[in-house]
């Protein structure tokens, strides 16, 4: 598959802190790392994430960046969703190469860790429920308070710490949490919790552990273990960064990673929310985590979406330290740039009508020749097959129409696509009076579409040739949800917005013939229509299913 050069990565103020420690010679090499849950599959907003860690790692001399699956939660996680976020990274272009890891990978370390916390009187276990936990934290204008427990001598702590890890205790009976400051400004500094204890088999450790890290301790001596010199991360985790110092201060890692956050991505129209994500799929709202219509970048690429169009998204939107909806329509401008460099030209009529030329020869057919792209010359000609049959679109004709209608209409000239100009005679209709046939005839000296006398008509129409045609079913993707931000409707549930014309299924298109010759990865423009491919997982050989990927023009700016 040709596809588009990727465009070169902006500069932006996280390269600039990078550009700096390169200059102060504080770092040899520069390590980023991507570090998705395994939970879900990734969207678009995870998209932003790879590029720019893994643009750092391409960019910089002798940089790398791991993959790391943060699986501290076994409850959520499935190894289907491993391979497909591998799938994903690779699918945008990038590689790991041998930095692959799971956090799981250092479960013996982060409890060693634990353990040196509790032996410095820097943690504790707590034995209040879960309800009385939170009653105690506080909130934001109210202290918290000293748990019963927090004061428990450090023998005690490893002893029940040890039996926690071994099993002895029931989920939520204890709770390892480290001693910080239940009164701190900072609600994540009050006493947060490390480790909490959960009964089920982990998918890489299988039955050796009843306890699992906390995200907020797991990922900063994860990344200190690494070496990671830069941990990036999205704006939420801001309030974050004094815990993820202090974890790291106390237990003298011998790194000591920096922590920036930038702002995630949010897109209109659609759902960003893993939770919410979930629900649409759980509840059958869509059809799957690759269904077209969601973020999902597994539901991109089958819809048609290219790597080269998310990764020059990502570039245009740039890196920064404020929160915005970003339109769809600039994700569908990067994808319409794209596509119109790489994608050939093919005819396709979509809701098909018969046009009869009366004056062709019964017999006669002939193969014309059809430009495959505007704009590239190295992509040749086609041969289209014409015959006495054709099909076109069914609102290319009206009866009685305005002057500015150039399309067909009883007396009206046009031309057919690479063909001939043909003149409109009649119609035949069914006892309903619907248009059931156009008749015509063509100047056979127009050949190419083209006049000898020099004659000019304003109307070109596509079509395809009835006899040659290939059947097949069409679906036009549109917008998830009807209103710009679903997850912040004031009135309902977000799904209440869901778009009931997202996806519109037509069975009895007609489409020219080199098009079942296409294969799953090709990228194709239906001249007038937009630009489409095949359906990766329902189209077969002989049941073609093509999809929409996006139209040629963004008809939703008419709209708002």
């Amino acid at each position: 598959m040709n596809e588009s050069t990727q465009d070169p990565s902006p500069s932006n103020f996280i390269r600039h802190i990078i550009d700096a420690d390169i200059a102060s010679a504080k770092h040899q090499q520069i390590v980023t790392r991507f570090p998705p849950e395994p939970n879900g599959y990734l969207h678009i907003g995870h998209a932003k994430s790879i590029c720019l860690n893994f643009g750092i790692a391409q960019d910089y001399p002798n940089a790398v960046c791991h993959l790391r699956f943060d699986d501290t939660n076994p409850g959520k996680e499935k190894t289907e969703y491993i391979d497909a976020i591998k799938q994903d990274v690779q699918w945008l272009g990038f590689d790991w190469g041998d930095k692959l890891h799971h956090t799981s990978d250092y479960f013996e370390q982060l409890y060693q860790y634990a353990i040196a916390l509790v032996k410095q009187d820097k943690a504790y276990v707590d034995s209040l429920s879960a309800d009385d936990i939170r009653l105690y934290r506080g909130n934001l204008t109210e202290p918290g308070k000293d748990s019963p427990f927090r004061n428990r001598s450090v023998e005690e702590n490893l002893d029940l710490l040890e039996k926690m890890k071994t099993g002895e205790f029931a989920e939520g009976e204890h709770l390892l949490r480290a001693k910080i400051d239940m009164a701190a400004p900072n609600i994540n500094l009050r006493d947060p919790a490390i480790y909490r204890i959960k009964h089920m088999a982990h998918p890489m450790t299988g039955d050796s552990w009843h306890i699992y890290p906390m995200y907020d301790f797991a990922h900063c001596v994860s990344d200190a273990i690494e070496g990671i010199t830069h941990s990036l991360c999205t704006l939420e985790f801001e309030d974050h960064r004094p815990l993820y110092d202090w974890f790291l201060d106390q237990l003298q890692t011998p790194a000591h990673p920096q922590q920036i956050e930038f702002s995630r991505l949010n897109l209109d129209y659609t759902v960003m929310s893993k939770r919410k994500l979930h629900e649409l799929v759980e509840g059958a709202y869509v059809s799957g985590w690759n269904d077209p219509r969601l973020p999902t970048l597994s539901g991109m690429r089958r819809r048609g979406y290219t790597p080269a169009a998310i990764r020059d998204f990502c570039s245009r939107i740039g890196v920064t330290k404020k929160d915005n909806i970003v339109e769809m329509s600039v994700l569908e401008n990067s994808l319409r740039e794209d596509l119109n460099v790489i994608a050939p030209r093919a005819l396709a009529v979509l809701d098909p009508i018969k046009l009869i030329i009366d004056n062709y020869p019964d017999e006669q057919e002939e193969m014309l020749s059809g430009i495959n792209h505007p704009n590239d010359q190295a992509m040749g000609l086609r041969d289209v097959p014409f015959a006495k049959e054709l099909y076109i679109e069914r609102d290319d004709y009206m009866e009685d129409a305005p002057k500015k209608f150039f399309r067909f209409t009883e007396g009206r000239e046009v031309r057919l696509r690479f063909a001939y100009y043909v003149t409109c005679t009649h119609v035949v209709k069914d006892t309903n009076g619907n248009v059931t046939e156009v008749h015509g005839t063509y100047d056979p000296d127009t050949r190419g579409g083209k006049s000898e006398d020099g004659r000019k008509v304003k109307g070109t129409i596509h079509w395809v040739s009835a006899k040659h045609a290939v059947t097949a079913e069409v679906r036009l993707y549109d917008r998830l949800f009807t209103i710009a931000d679903p997850a912040a409707a004031k009135e309902g549930d977000y799904k209440d917005s869901l778009n009931p014309d997202s996806v519109v299924t037509l069975k009895n298109c007609q489409l020219e013939a080199s098009l079942a010759q296409t294969s799953l990865e090709q990228r194709v423009q239906f001249e007038r229509q937009g630009y489409f491919c095949q359906d990766s997982v329902d189209s077969k050989p002989n049941a073609l299913v093509f999809n929409r990927i996006v139209s040629l023009r963004d008809s939703w700016a008419k709209k708002g």
